[in-house]
């Protein structure tokens, strides 16, 4: 049965984008606030500009042309615009190139990520994990095949990727799975089902084989580990009964997201991931990680966030699994894997990527840190223009239709300069320009 249209990926989207849409940055609130206090100080001074030479002797037409004239040029409309054009357009340039940023706050977040952080499989690896090899432990008395169907059937419930992998092994081999019962899943520790009579789990070595226990599983898991791959053990009524070896391949311009991240943001990526050590070390190689921290359950996966976050590090992860939600939502900024991610850590991630591209990572950080410079360069030009204009105003004589079309055109100006970032030169600017020097 398919999912109510409300809960589809589209209708998520359609709801993230309007979030986007409605959300303020931080410097537009602080800017919103600065701006009331200075609206009441402007009427104030235009009142003054008006009454103290009206009652000093000059002309009424004099006094009021330069009061108005005043509080024209002086009014804040550039400045409360300088913000969220620049933001906003940033945000819709990413989204059609496949990243969609949940909100103004994000972008802004992006442009101060210095440390990225990757969980393993769905991110680095395409997600689709293969069963490679299937054991049977000496003194199992079922067959191979007899276990690959508990074992198919005990997964058939779950959402992680290496669960899918085992359910479509035993389809592939035409086998038809029983129904399972009381069935329960740990993250980053496995599943549990009564299947045909049997209590069957599955899961990783750490959490299924206690210290002195499982000698012959504990030796295959080895074996296999050592080849790269991912094992996991099976037992059947809690006794150790197979080991499963499964293999992912790495995402296509993974060493490539990796190398651009570095050069971005001067630091080399982390990776955390809660599978063994081997595999994460043979994945690491192949995309240039020197930072790896394996055998992670959720909970040291956000232990291991807050470590770099307490060495002063702005956070980015990148993750697709349940497993990944709570370090999602405690780094500085979550991007979740949109093709591959569970429901939990799409609204768990500060944005998501809808396309599985690990290079737009690189690219929407580069191009979240060109919104923030031309933020930076509305506010100084929205600045310029006021004192000018004022200083004009107040020592000589400005003309009213002079001070109005500056002001008009001061803001014209702002807003033309931030929607520059809805240009597609925008983002293979942002592509291109990956190696400049963190602002």
């Amino acid at each position: 049965m398919g999912r109510p249209a409300g809960e589809t990926v589209i209708a998520r989207i359609v709801s993230m984008v309007e979030q986007a849409s409605a959300t303020k940055a931080r410097t537009q609130l602080f800017i919103e606030k600065v701006e009331q206090r200075y609206s009441v100080v402007m009427v104030a001074a235009t009142l003054a500009l008006f009454a103290i030479p009206l009652a000093l002797g000059q002309d009424l037409q004099g006094s009021l042309l330069r009061a108005m004239t005043f509080m024209i040029v002086a009014s804040p409309c550039a400045v409360v615009l300088a913000t969220m054009p620049p933001l906003l357009a940033a945000i819709a340039t990413a989204g059609r190139h496949g990243v969609l940023v949940k909100s103004a706050v994000v972008m802004e977040q992006l442009a101060d990520v210095t440390q990225v952080a990757f969980d393993k499989t769905g991110t680095l690896t395409e997600g689709r994990p293969r069963l490679t090899h299937f054991r049977a432990l000496p003194g199992t008395t079922l067959s191979e095949r007899e276990l690959l169907t508990l074992a198919a059937a005990a997964e058939d419930g779950s959402e992680h990727p290496l669960g899918r992998a085992v359910t479509a092994a035993a389809r592939t081999r035409g086998i038809r799975l029983p129904t399972p019962t009381d069935f329960g899943a740990v993250p980053g520790q496995g599943v549990r089902a009564h299947v045909a009579g049997h209590l069957v789990q599955i899961g990783s070595p750490a959490h299924l084989l206690p210290e002195g226990t499982g000698g012959p599983a504990r030796a295959l898991v080895a074996e296999l580990e050592d080849g790269g791959h991912t094992a996991v053990v099976m037992l059947l009524d809690g006794h150790p009964a197979a080991v499963l070896a499964l293999a992912d391949r790495i995402r296509p311009g993974a060493a490539g997201a990796v190398d651009r991240l570095t050069a971005l943001t001067h630091a080399a990526p982390v990776l955390l991931t809660g599978d063994n050590p081997r595999a994460a070390a043979h994945l690491a190689a192949q995309t240039g990680i020197t930072d790896i921290r394996a055998g992670l359950l959720p909970e040291h996966k956000v232990d291991a966030v807050r470590d770099l976050q307490q060495q002063g590090a702005q956070v980015a992860l990148i993750g697709d699994g349940v497993n990944d939600a709570p370090a999602l939502a405690t780094a500085h900024t979550g991007i979740a894997m949109g093709h591959t991610g569970a429901d939990l850590t799409l609204e768990a991630a500060d944005a998501v990527i809808t396309r599985d591209e690990l290079d737009t990572v690189p690219t929407v950080i580069a191009l979240a840190r060109r919104a923030r410079r031309l933020v930076i360069a509305n506010l100084a030009i929205a600045a310029a223009f006021i004192a000018v204009l004022v200083a004009w105003d107040l020592l000589g004589d400005l003309p009213l239709p002079l001070g109005v079309a500056g002001h008009e055109g001061s803001t014209v100006i702002v807003g033309l300069n931030g929607l520059r970032l809805l240009r597609g030169a925008a983002w293979r600017r942002a592509a291109g320009g990956l190696t400049e020097r963190r602002p």
